[in-house]
């Protein structure tokens, strides 16, 4: 399959956001906290060991306490990609009532893996979207996610973290593989054509895993320092009134003294969840607050299957749930 990746220009015929139940974005508008509707239930799509038997997928009822379907077995294996992996999968809703997934299908590769659904259960044939391919140096393509511009209801943004060698060099380390990632984006309206890739984050420092929600008017992102010397391989949040940025700098780190990756978040209830993987520790991790400023450590109250990876959130009905329990 050839890709178009003439610049998109910002259509206003573009598509239109709708958030009732059954129809909902990943990234619908939050202006108060979103309750769990008595019809709806929370969707967890993660990854096992290094990615290599694909999606797996867990459900709650309270954000907290996480069952793993069908046994904690792969519901799509990855056949795309050097390594053939499906590593840090991200699924929203489209505006069609699809499901669209982008995950990382390599260590070193300069595209990233895409496949829809309209019941998580079947998929398309998996696709490779090279979005680094007009630079011929980049290492890798990590952690893509997608987010909607849901305030200008314009177009889906796909973005992921990048090296490339020398680009940026004060942040240039030797250690663990000399990386400057920076967050790169494209955007797309209907997964054939692509903009050009564009830097969406650089503050100067080596970032990876950001992934973006909307709050109020605003866009807040979670993102981790990767910075090696001195160590960080913390998250933190920075913000934006427009979906393409500029975002602000970094936060100060809302984790504590451990390793933290792959962030994740919905607002829920009364509270802001961010749940990450504490890979150091091969376990998952949640920190939450009610105001995006003062943070508190919830991860003793977590319950997900052993070894979940790197994963995102979702919400899907119960009538969802109920079909993919059906499959098993």
């Amino acid at each position: 399959m050839r890709y178009n990746f003439l610049k998109i220009p910002f259509l206003h015929e573009l598509m239109h956001a709708t958030c009732g139940l059954g129809i909902w974005f990943a990234t619908c508008p939050i202006t108060q906290a979103q309750h769990i509707h008595k019809k709806e239930t929370l969707l967890f799509a993660s990854f096992r060991g290094n990615g290599e038997d694909g999606l797996h997928l867990a459900s709650s009822s309270d954000g907290y306490h996480w069952t793993a379907l069908r046994n904690d077995q792969s519901f799509l294996k990855p056949t795309i990609g050097k390594d053939k992996l499906m590593r840090d999968p991200c699924i929203i809703r489209g505006h069609d009532g699809r499901f669209h997934m982008v995950w990382t299908t390599s260590w070193h590769e300069r595209s990233i893996g895409y496949a829809s659904s309209k019941d998580l259960i079947h998929w398309s044939e998996q696709q490779s979207i090279p979005v680094m391919e007009a630079e011929p140096t980049a290492k890798n393509c990590w952690a893509p996610e997608i987010t909607y511009d849901t305030k200008n209801h314009q177009y889906l943004m796909i973005y992921w973290a990048t090296t490339i060698p020398g680009r940026f060099p004060q942040s240039e380390t030797t250690l663990e593989g000399g990386n400057n990632h920076r967050i790169y984006y494209v955007t797309t309206k209907d997964f054939k054509a692509y903009s050009p890739a564009k830097v969406l984050y650089d503050q100067g420092f080596n970032v990876i895993d950001a992934t973006i929600q909307p709050v109020g008017s605003r866009f807040v992102m979670f993102l981790k320092d990767e910075t090696r010397e001195p160590i960080q391989k913390n998250l933190r949040l920075a913000f934006s009134d427009q979906l393409l940025g500029p975002y602000s700098p970094p936060s100060a780190p809302i984790t504590g003294k451990y390793w933290a990756e792959g962030p994740t978040a919905i607002h829920l209830n009364s509270e802001w969840l961010v749940y990450f993987d504490k890979y150091t520790e091969h376990k998952y991790g949640a920190v939450s607050s009610t105001d995006l400023k003062h943070w508190t450590d919830v991860s003793e109250r977590l319950d997900f299957p052993k070894g979940t990876r790197h994963g995102t959130i979702l919400r899907i009905t119960r009538k969802e749930l109920a079909r993919i329990i059906s499959m098993n």
